[in-house]
């Protein structure tokens, strides 16, 4: 339900929980804002006679203070036991004694819960979302409950997990004073100090309808659906703004080196370039550089590293599409028989040939095609559809930024790319995190 840590598992989701590959055509969507400042976003389509709902609070782990971090993610769970009109247990029984599902996910940026179902079921569901929106039950019971479930989510998922454990050492070391800076999941031993009071605070400041965006998108007519919102939503009131978030970062002024010590089997590299947010001018190229580096196995990468130099098992890359200046992330496994080392000066080399030469037209084109297809196939089912509105609406600072990506992306040139990869993808603003294999006795191998 979080976030994942693993950057080999955080590129592969990225694109079905915060996708940032987006759509290829426009389609209907209307958007509203009630009276307390809840954003209302409403996407008709009738192919099938089901509506996925999802509500996005601008409460990720960014927003979080030292002292409290993974307090955004410890509420993804709390959300979950119930409210004043329901309660503990009845919001599950509810969605799929209906027919439908439900899910939550915490990234830096924001918090969001999903559900799908029959449309039929569209009052049920908006009810009890409303219910846990206004009445959260925040008990002693309920926070000790959720902490321990939590503080085993980061034993599995980072302390006892080789790539967990090097996406955090990356950010760490990669961002100082940024919220960025601390992984989703939080810090243990905030996980297991935050108090009731502090829970009940941070409820009160993040979890409003000012804060909120509610995305309907499937068998359903805008007009009576903005009036079942409103009936449900419409008379909790407006709580006082969040406190701006403090995005300030002091700037690199040169390469940083973590290593980590875990037991594993062969060495391992992740390597982060401070690179762009979401909206910055430069990030349509950057998108397309990462398809040519790294999308599929006739990528450069993919041909240097595992196919001509066989030291590799596999390397992927990516950019993260983030409201602050984020990390473009390179993974590269080694094969038996060979380092760390040897793994980076291949992947130095690779970058370097595309910052110095132009681009082929047609490797460029296949670069935008990926985009494109990824981009449709993530609008296969409402619930893609929905997911993207939101995203859109609060990092990209608008659902209508949307419509425009394919568009950057074809006006992206050879001379753009390889600009972008000689600015970005440079020794003094990245981070390296390199696996230390331990044996079972904690030796180096």
């Amino acid at each position: 339900m979080s976030d994942p840590t693993v950057w080999r598992r955080r590129l592969a989701l990225a694109l079905l929980l915060a996708p940032r590959l987006c759509l290829a055509v426009e389609f209907p969507v209307e958007k509203r804002v009630l009276g307390n400042g809840l954003t209302v976003l409403l996407a008709p389509d009738h192919s099938a006679p089901v509506i996925s709902s999802y509500i996005f609070y601008r409460s990720g782990s960014r927003n979080e203070v030292r002292g409290q971090t993974g307090i955004a993610h410890l509420f993804e769970h709390m959300m979950f036991n119930g409210g004043k009109k329901f309660g503990p247990g009845v919001f599950d029984d509810m969605i799929e004694g209906n027919g439908g599902s439900t899910n939550g996910y915490t990234t830096r940026d924001f918090t969001a819960y999903l559900n799908n179902f029959p449309r039929e079921a569209l009052p049920v569901v908006l009810d009890l979302e409303s219910d846990r929106m206004w009445h959260l039950a925040i008990t002693k019971q309920n926070l000790e409950q959720e902490r321990g479930i939590v503080s085993e989510e980061r034993r599995l998922r980072i302390d006892n997990d080789v790539g967990g454990s090097m996406n955090e050492a990356l950010y760490l070391a990669a961002f100082v004073q940024s919220g960025y800076h601390w992984n989703t999941i939080g810090f243990m031993s905030d996980i297991q100090r935050i108090t009731l009071e502090e829970a009940r605070a941070y409820f009160q400041t993040y979890y409003a309808p000012n804060n909120a965006i509610v995305v309907l998108a499937g068998d359903l007519e805008p007009g009576p659906t903005l009036a079942i919102v409103d009936k449900y939503f419409g008379k909790i009131p407006r709580h006082p703004a969040p406190r701006p978030v403090d995005a300030a970062e002091p700037p690199q002024e040169g390469e940083r080196r973590v290593d980590v010590h875990k037991q594993a089997e062969l060495p391992a590299v992740l390597i982060g370039y401070k690179a762009v947010d979401a909206n910055d001018p430069d990030r349509p190229a950057i998108d397309v550089a990462a398809r040519i580096l790294s999308e599929g196995e006739a990528s450069r990468f993919h041909e240097d590293l595992v196919r001509e130099h066989e030291i590799a098992t596999g390397v992927e890359a990516d950019l993260d599409w983030s409201i602050q200046q984020d990390l473009f992330g390179i993974y590269a496994q080694a094969r038996p028989k060979h380092t760390a080392k040897e793994l980076e000066e291949r992947i130095d080399a690779v970058i370097a040939k595309l910052a110095s030469d132009p681009v082929p037209a047609d490797e460029l084109a296949k670069a935008k095609r990926q985009l494109r297809a990824q981009a449709v196939a993530g609008l296969k089912t409402v619930g893609g559809k929905a997911n993207k509105l939101g995203f859109a609406e609060i990092v990209l600072g608008g659902y209508r930024a949307l419509f425009g990506l394919e568009a950057r992306w074809d006006a992206v040139t050879a001379d753009d790319v390889r600009r972008v990869v000689a600015k970005y993808l440079v020794p003094a603003q990245r981070t390296v995190v390199t696996l230390i294999p331990t044996g079972a006795g904690g030796r180096k191998q």
